[in-house]
């Protein structure tokens, strides 16, 4: 294995490591000697490849919004049908949710104090909004949905997949949950969010 290879591989090894002690476990506080052990790596060379426990964080961050986004946009401007665009979207959305179900916990804590670095382009954002307004028309139109705003029915949807995530924590709390029953009620939630959009 030449040694750029070695280095790539050392990388990817970290932060996948990362991903998983700050998003799927929720360790936001873990430090560069936590991070190393659970990667199996030395302490030195998170300095190495990136500096400082917090850029990895940032590093890391920033990679999975932007996955996330350019999966948003791919689905959004497919020439699916509607529903099946919504499908293909829950499906990654839930997925991401039980892999790293303290993701959006994150974005929602950050947004006030770095609310800069989830800026998307406008050009993006107008022409997704325009698209998915074309599509709701259409299927208002049909009377598969009842008429509603486009901005109220991405409200309503983001609110029906991103809250059990957001109150992960007290949900399982509340009612006594394990994660394993916990991710459960999350791959049951694509049907009934369908069942509740669609006539």
């Amino acid at each position: 294995m030449s040694k750029e290879q070695q280095k790539l591989d050392t990388e990817e090894i970290i932060k996948k490591t990362a991903k998983r002690l700050f998003f799927g476990e929720g360790r936001f506080t873990a430090n560069t000697q936590e991070i190393a052990d659970a990667a199996g790596v030395n302490r030195t060379s998170i300095n190495y490849y990136f500096r400082s426990r917090d850029n990895l964080f940032d590093i890391v961050f920033q990679e999975e919004m932007q996955k996330m986004n350019e999966k948003h946009y791919a689905i959004l401007l497919s020439e699916k049908p509607f529903r099946e665009k919504l499908e293909f979207w829950l499906d990654d959305e839930l997925a991401s949710a039980i892999k790293y179900p303290f993701l959006e916990i994150y974005i929602v804590t950050q947004l006030q104090s770095k609310c800069g670095q989830f800026h998307r382009k406008k050009n993006d954002v107008q022409l997704a909004h325009e698209v998915l307004e074309k599509d709701l028309t259409i299927e208002i139109e049909k009377g598969r949905i009842k008429p509603i705003s486009t901005t109220q029915f991405m409200i309503n949807v983001a609110s029906l997949v991103s809250f059990p995530s957001c109150m992960r924590p007290l949900l399982m709390d509340s009612f006594g949950l394990s994660n394993e029953e916990f991710n459960q009620i999350i791959k049951e939630r694509k049907q009934i969010i369908l069942d509740t959009i669609f006539i």
